[in-house]
């Protein structure tokens, strides 16, 4: 009898497996198998082998974190190896009202407003309506009859109560709490010697057991099925052992996650009470309107089981320790800051000239560009838990490093209503491209082949394009104050003109001249490093510049570092009331890199989309005698929009003695300009057919040393964001 193989586990090759089986036994010869009533025997047993086979694979894929489907079997899993899922987050907001009492008998001394609910938002948002709590008592004194509440933070949820008391004969006692999508961040938790108890301890949640012992008031927390949580305490061994009686107390905040963000208008819906002489009157009189300081913002949902499938294994590896830059990029948004977006780590020992013991660390948080100081000074304190000792942490502010690009689109006529159609469905596509996690991240890749493939697939009218690439770095700058600043880009520049000019900035001024500023550049003998001049035009689209000043800083092609000598800036181009300077290039690769701290955007504001009729194409012009080319190499104009253009000439005696002894740049005193905020007024703008969306707001950070300090030299990273001496 031949061995039957069942690899095969569809429905008809095991039917034909059990077939061929009996047909080779001598007892079934001469059966019909398809007219017999045994087909429908067969029927039975391969549907029967088929729902075994199906339910023994689920069961072993359900076994290992990688083929796991079912969020309790993938939670079951990461709790073994010590991984705790980001449970739901509530959206905060912050709100300020008032509280008149002078009507108010007795006379309160102070006010407290009740833990729980405290707002609602007004009407209906997004066909919904929220409750925002409170998760501890708030009490402010009266001054003069007003009682002021002001920036008050709050949390989207009901404040809901748990209670346990705790027995030591039950064997099987669990401290599971009923409700899902529970804020575990916002839980507090108290223990009382016994229910009629007065005083309570507070635990604090332990994640792992380091630092642990018998006297350590502390619980842990597991998720289990249907996205609800349990709480352990300690044996007496680590943490601190419940007695018998002991009166279990649990608050938390029931949240809805992300459908809580973009509330701005609440209605009070509070508790507000003070004590005289052990009576508790409530206050319900005089309580003015709800001012929003913050719209409720970082509400999420729980972590989905692609993240804990990621950060699960990740976690496990680091053992509660910070030596890779894996480990940091692990624990920061697992552990420490769980708002985090996207994180880019690297050693010192990576930079030119390297940087022994030290790792920087930049952030780009979920809302938000820039990380607040106090949160980056939580962040480093956290840190030394894990940390090995005698390595310094440096976090950096985000820098942005924008792609811009400049695309003549061809198409059909005969294909489309209308060009405006064409520009719309195109910049709809490139807007999508540009706000995916492709590029949205740290160590994202631009990726010009695919770019132009979104173009020319947007629409069937489209027959090409003809797309050239810049990159930008927004340099802020110190007005009024002597300062060396060094910017890197992370990529290689391209030397489109031996004469110089290959590097475009925006306008700005300098103490001693009244003229609107640009820098240029121009290539030494080895094509690798360059020098800088200032420079003026009289309107933005000239070619005909003058030189100002030589010399006045360097330009590292290779690594793409623009780095400006110390000069005195009074006046810049103004963005989110921050001075700048645009620094823009040509990339030696059309595939732009965000190389380390760099944080890659593509900023379509400052980009432009022509749309250009394909005569050939349309049938207009089979002999292409008058077909429009577009140059395939970036040109047009030698400096960016911004600043002052066209003033009044410099004297001569002015321009000789600037360009002869250049004192009057880096003079001080009575010679500085009095103008330091002055709004730079462009005075055109690059032509299209078609209207672009608004551009990134937020300009990438700048450096600054002062004169007694600038003959040091700045250190630089080899390609990423540049001098972190200097901080820029």
């Amino acid at each position: 009898m031949p061995l039957t193989n069942f690899s095969n586990l569809d429905f008809d090759q095991v039917k034909q497996s059990l077939k061929d089986y009996l047909q080779a036994n001598s007892n079934f010869t001469d059966y019909d198998f398809e007219g017999s009533n045994l087909s429908s025997i067969l029927d039975v047993l391969a549907y029967n082998t088929y729902i075994t086979s199906y339910n023994a694979n689920m069961v072993a894929n359900e076994v290992f974190l990688d083929s796991a489907t079912l969020r309790e079997n993938v939670v079951s899993i990461a709790r073994n190896i010590g991984y705790l899922p980001k449970s739901r987050k509530s959206a905060r907001a912050t709100i300020s009202f008032f509280v008149n009492v002078t009507n108010v008998t007795p006379a309160p001394v102070s006010l407290t407003l009740r833990r729980g609910p405290v707002a609602t938002s007004s009407g209906s948002f997004d066909n919904n309506s929220f409750i925002f709590s409170i998760i501890d008592d708030i009490t402010v004194s009266v001054s003069n009859g007003i009682a002021i509440f002001n920036n008050i933070p709050i949390y989207e949820g009901p404040l809901l109560t748990q209670s346990f008391i705790y027995n030591s004969r039950d064997y099987n006692q669990k401290f599971i709490l009923p409700n899902s999508g529970i804020d575990m961040d916002l839980m507090t938790v108290f223990v009382k010697d016994s229910e009629t108890a007065t005083a309570a301890a507070r635990y604090t949640r332990q994640d792992n057991l380091f630092g642990a012992n018998k006297y350590t008031k502390s619980y842990f927390l597991q998720e289990i099925e249907d996205e609800r949580y349990e709480i352990l305490f300690g044996d007496g061994v680590f943490a601190q052992k419940l007695q018998d009686g002991n009166q279990v107390t649990v608050n938390y905040i029931r949240s809805n996650g992300d459908s809580g963000n973009g509330v701005a208008n609440f209605t009070f819906n509070g508790r507000i009470t003070y004590q005289r002489n052990a009576i508790e009157y409530n206050v319900t009189d005089g309580i003015s309107l709800l001012t929003t300081g913050v719209a409720s913002s970082g509400g999420e949902n729980i972590e989905s089981v692609e993240s804990i499938k990621k950060f699960a294994p990740r976690s496990f590896a680091t053992q509660n320790r910070a030596v890779t830059t894996s480990d940091y990029e692990t624990l920061i948004p697992s552990k420490i800051y769980t708002e985090t977006e996207s994180i880019s780590v690297f050693g010192g020992e990576e930079l030119v000239p390297p940087q022994y013991g030290k790792v920087f660390i930049s952030i780009k948080p979920k809302f938000g560009d820039f990380l607040p100081n106090l949160i980056k000074e939580n962040i480093k304190k956290e840190l030394k838990r894990y940390a090995v000792a005698g390595i310094l942490t440096e976090i950096l502010d985000l820098k942005y490093l924008y792609v811009e690009v400049n695309s003549k689109v061809y198409y059909n006529s005969n294909l489309t209503p209308s060009s405006q159609r064409i520009s719309s469905i195109v910049q709809n596509n490139i807007q999508k491209y540009g706000e995916s996690t492709e590029l949205n991240r740290y160590g994202a890749r631009f990726k010009y082949s695919k770019f132009q493939r979104i173009i020319d697939d947007s629409n069937q009218a489209i027959t090409s394009n003809i797309t050239t690439i810049s990159i930008r770095r927004d340099l802020r700058v110190v007005l009024n104050t002597f300062a060396e600043y060094s910017i890197g880009f992370g990529n290689q520049f391209h030397i489109k003109s031996l004469e110089g000019y290959n590097i475009k900035s925006s306008g700005f001024t300098v103490s001693g001249i009244q003229e609107t500023l640009y820098l240029g550049d121009v290539p030494n003998f080895d094509n690798q490093t360059g020098d800088l001049f200032f420079f003026t035009v009289p309107t933005l689209t000239s070619q005909n510049p003058t030189v100002v000043k030589r010399n006045v800083g360097t330009v590292d092609y290779v690594n793409g570092i623009v780095t400006l000598n110390p000069v005195n800036i009074v006046s810049g181009k103004i963005r989110d009331g921050q001075p700048i300077i645009e620094i823009s290039a040509t990339p030696k690769s059309n595939d732009v890199i965000g190389l380390q701290d760099l944080y890659l955007q593509l900023d379509i504001g400052n980009s432009v989309f022509d749309m250009v009729v394909d005569d050939i194409s349309s049938g207009v012009d089979s002999s292409a005698s008058t077909y429009v080319s577009s140059s395939s190499y970036a040109n047009g104009n030698l400096v960016r929009s911004g600043g002052r253009v066209g003033s009044t000439p410099l004297s001569e005696a002015q321009a000789r003695a600037i360009n002869v002894s250049g004192t009057s740049i880096y003079s001080t005193g009575a010679s500085s300009a009095t103008n330091t905020s002055a709004t730079p007024t462009p005075t055109s703008t690059p032509t299209t057919t078609s209207t672009s969306t608004s551009s990134s707001s937020s300009s990438s950070s700048s450096s600054s040393s002062s004169s007694s300090s600038s003959s040091s030299s700045s250190s630089s990273s080899s390609g990423g964001g540049g001098g972190y001496s200097s901080g820029y």
